[in-house]
């Protein structure tokens, strides 16, 4: 891992390959949950992979009081320019999803196009209820502490998760609930006070592949509306939805996942809309 100081806050990150940019940004909880993907041929032997820690995760510093998103898509915009990237493809996940779109409104220059892997956002009419499910975790982390929270709330997004997460990203859980109080006490908040709707969504110009895993939808009605309304409301957004996984999709069926994200980025060449220009 590889280090940036960013405005008084250090990133870990991690740069590798050749070939068109793309960053990857993570959600709450799993600080390292694309390790399996970018190890997938696909993207590896065709892209420059950049990912990184959030501010507060793993290796990266913290800092006190509640992260916005704002704050979040600042840091990426930050390290991109760190690292001398111009443009790049934006990859999001869950959280991670809802950064990946306030850097598409904040800077929309630097986002070619953005990927989006069930982005949390309170949409809809499951807004209100997914609301209250945030700040229940929140809750629940103060009442009965990191590793319960954690547990609970990765089971309600992945059921069964721990043994198929362990293998796949070995210590995933641990550094989960090392990372807890970062994310409930500082994250979850910022999102909390978060707003993003069709309005937002309208500004956003870029291609965008939106992806859904094939159980989710069962699993928590509001992964299929999310998704519905994002359809609907980007000018330019595509559809996928990759079978038999849930909202972990990217560490349950990594090959797969990676064949969606490298044909869609094939198919908006940063190079071949340069040198149009």
């Amino acid at each position: 891992m590889q280090r940036a100081v960013l405005d008084g806050i250090s990133l870990e990150y991690e740069d590798s390959g050749t070939g068109e940019p793309i960053v990857l940004i993570h959600g709450a909880f799993i600080a390292h949950v694309f390790r399996t993907l970018v190890a997938e041929p696909r993207l590896s032997d065709r892209y420059r992979l950049i990912t990184y820690a959030r501010r507060g995760y793993a290796g990266s510093s913290g800092s006190p009081g509640v992260t916005t998103v704002a704050h979040h898509a600042a840091d990426c915009r930050a390290l991109l320019s760190h690292l001398g990237v111009e443009r790049a493809h934006v990859l999001g996940h869950s959280f991670g999803g809802c950064v990946a779109l306030q850097l598409a409104l904040d800077a929309p220059e630097v986002v070619h196009s953005l990927a989006l892997l069930e982005p949390a956002l309170m949409v809809g009419a499951s807004a209100q209820s997914y609301r209250e499910s945030l700040a229940r975790g929140i809750q629940r982390y103060r009442d009965a502490g990191a590793a319960v929270a954690v547990d609970e709330s990765l089971q309600a997004r992945w059921p069964g998760y721990r043994e198929a997460l362990e293998q796949a990203l070995p210590g995933a859980f641990a550094q989960a609930v090392a990372d807890a109080r970062n994310c409930f006490e500082t994250d979850l908040p910022g999102l909390l006070e978060w707003s993003f709707g069709e309005a937002h969504a309208r500004r956003i110009t870029r291609p965008v592949l939106a992806v859904l895993g094939g159980e989710s939808n069962v699993l928590w009605p509001r992964f299929g509306e999310t998704h519905q309304l994002l359809l609907e409301w980007l000018p330019r957004a595509e559809g996928s939805i990759l079978p038999g996984v849930t909202h972990f999709l990217q560490v349950e069926e990594p090959r797969g996942m990676a064949e969606l994200l490298a044909d869609f980025f094939a198919s908006y060449l940063i190079s071949s809309s340069s040198a149009a220009m």
